[in-house]
């Protein structure tokens, strides 16, 4: 009988190893034949709006590189997924929000260009502050006293402080939408104009100011991993928790730490998300902290240059996909799922992977 199912097993799994190749062969050649008839056939957009819909989503996917960036982090030192991640985004927003309406009513934000700069400057930092500290104030309460429990339990608690700290924002702040006022020199459209075959194709100074924030937070994080004694602790930490003890480092301190870095992240992107886009709202977070997520895992779950590089390619597909694949644009977010599913089914480990130890495995 054992036998039996051993063989079945077998060729079931033969078959699953078949059938996986062929279906992606075919997926792959519906797309190209669609990308084709699109982009070469039909030539239904010109190259000034292709360059539009690239820069939007260099600077979109620069958005989404430096939340997935926080997950990665808190999924390399305790293999949970920090669902309330997006959540933080939003309050440090919000933060941010209040911070540039109180220079806005002062009269300062637009006195002079150094005005300018500092209220930006002080905005991003005080939104920075607040994720961080509710970032670890989270990890405190909800994950904390979970860490020896089933993967799964911190798992449900995480989604648990998401929806707290989403509708602890409605109740704050209300349910309307709020309107980032930008200073006047980086209103959000206004830029520079460049031409593209006859046609003005124009960079936003949000968008530059945004893309620029995103690939300074990028390296800045990966020069801390790489080069300080907090980024060594926490490699240690994500290697083995036990080792890490015996060798004198404080787990508790790094996982906080981590945490708080997680959280300066998820504020800096909830600043430029306003600045950018303008509109917040108390679920401002979830579908971008999602689709960060969707990033984090199409670079490789647990691989730091592989969140950046799945968050600039998201960004990039999301923005060109809907025009050369033909379908309509408010199907985005359908296109940015479906990656999700195709790379959790062809390449689970995402396009750079992450290098699992024995331990981790």
């Amino acid at each position: 009988m054992n036998q039996e199912v051993t063989l079945s097993f077998r060729r079931s799994l033969h078959l699953e190893r078949l059938i996986r190749p062929a279906v992606g062969v075919i997926v792959g050649a519906i797309l190209l034949w669609r990308l084709y008839d699109v982009v070469v056939a039909q030539q239904a957009y010109g190259a000034d709006t292709w360059l539009r819909f690239a820069i939007s989503g260099l600077i979109l996917g620069g958005v989404y590189a430096v939340i997935a960036l926080g997950y990665t982090l808190v999924y390399g030192i305790l293999f949970m997924i920090n669902f309330a991640h997006g959540d933080v985004m939003m309050l440090g927003a919000f933060a941010g929000y209040f911070t540039l309406e109180a220079f806005n009513r002062a009269g300062l934000a637009n006195r002079s260009l150094a005005w300018a700069a500092t209220s930006v400057a002080v905005t991003l930092l005080v939104g920075v502050v607040v994720a961080m500290i509710v970032a670890v104030v989270v990890e405190r309460v909800a994950y904390r006293p979970l860490r020896t429990a089933p993967r799964l339990v911190p798992l449900i608690s995480a989604i648990g402080a998401s929806l707290f700290l989403q509708n602890s924002a409605q109740l704050m702040f209300g349910a309307a939408r709020r309107n980032y006022a930008n200073p006047a020199v980086i209103e959000r459209n206004a830029g520079w104009v460049w031409m593209a075959q006859g046609q003005e194709v124009q960079v936003t100074y949000t968008g530059v100011l945004t893309f620029v924030m995103s690939i300074l937070l990028m390296i800045g994080l990966y020069l801390l991993v790489q080069r300080t004694k907090i980024g060594k602790a926490m490699r240690a930490v994500a290697e083995d928790k036990e080792a890490a003890a015996l060798m004198g480092i404080d787990v508790n301190r790094v996982i906080s730490s981590t945490f708080a870095i997680s959280g300066a992240l998820a504020g800096a992107a909830g600043v430029m998300w306003g600045l950018h886009m303008g509109i917040i709202y108390h679920y401002v977070g979830f579908i971008p902290g999602i689709k960060a997520f969707t990033a984090a895992v199409l670079g490789g779950i647990g691989n730091i240059p592989g969140a950046m590089l799945g968050g600039l390619v998201l960004g990039i597909l999301e923005a060109l996909g809907p025009a050369a694949l033909g379908v309509p644009f408010q199907l985005k977010d359908v296109l940015a799922f479906s990656i999700l599913v195709l790379v959790l089914v062809f390449r689970p480990t995402g396009l750079l992977g992450e290098v699992l130890s024995k331990k981790k495995a």
